[in-house]
């Protein structure tokens, strides 16, 4: 399913991504409030969206073989406990934020989860993992946060096993005018108080808006997904287009 839009969108071939460094420090200062804020200020679709996520992974599994999953900027790790209660097998969450990362180890001791999450610290664009070891791999909300996202495609590619899928959960490009313009406006105008007043912490919720108005769009994405060696590549938009998944087989 390809359907979207190109407006205000970023090429593929000249998107360059945030500095590293400066994301991993920006994320580490809103770490403790991560959480209520994607479920305060998304007024919880955030976690239906991840629920989709997973289900679309689903559909490219083999049926009764249980996966080895790998969910790469895992953040505070929700995501990755959808994947493991859906497939109940091993799933790898995988960050460079370590702040994020002792939360995420929390919340999976709480749930009784730590021993089949494994969490590992490291880059996206350069993981500790051997190739063709994974059956699918995830990213939320992460990939736009990249220095080179196609750099972390083609990482993400090369780890997946022949056949193997990826799932990519972004913000995107609102497809419907009036939501477009409505979403436009609490994204530049309300979320950034918002979020700076609940957090403390003014630069992130800054960046958020303008990270995502610089990322390349739907068609762009898939394009850049193609351009790294991605087949039956597709995407859809969820909520209008405020965000949309993205998949991929290698």
């Amino acid at each position: 399913m390809k359907t979207g839009s190109h407006d205000s969108a970023a090429s593929p071939t000249s998107y360059k991504g945030p500095d590293g460094r400066a994301v991993r420090e920006m994320f580490s200062q809103i770490a403790h409030r991560y959480d209520f804020l994607n479920h305060f200020l998304s007024v919880s679709i955030d976690r239906r969206w991840r629920r989709l996520a997973v289900a679309k992974v689903a559909e490219f599994l083999q049926p009764g073989k249980t996966p080895v999953c790998l969910d790469l900027c895992s953040g505070t790790g929700d995501l990755s406990i959808e994947l493991q209660r859906r497939f109940g097998g091993d799933v790898v969450a995988s960050d460079f934020c370590h702040p994020m990362l002792v939360l995420s180890a929390g919340k999976m001791r709480d749930l009784g989860l730590d021993s089949r999450i494994r969490i590992v610290e490291a880059d996206a664009m350069e993981t500790p993992f051997p190739s063709d070891a994974f059956n699918a791999a995830t990213v939320a909300f992460g990939l736009r946060n990249l220095e080179d996202p196609r750099r972390g495609l083609a990482e993400m590619r090369r780890v997946l096993k022949p056949g193997g899928v990826l799932v990519v959960l972004e913000f995107s490009r609102p497809v419907v005018p009036i939501l477009r313009e409505g979403f436009q406006f609490y994204f530049h105008n309300i979320l950034p108080r918002l979020g700076a007043w609940i957090s403390g912490q003014k630069t992130a919720y800054t960046y958020l808006p303008d990270s995502v108005r610089r990322f390349p769009a739907q068609r762009e994405l898939a394009a850049m997904m193609e351009g790294v060696g991605f087949g039956s590549v597709g995407y859809r938009n969820l909520s209008g287009g405020i965000a949309a998944l993205h998949w991929g087989l290698k």
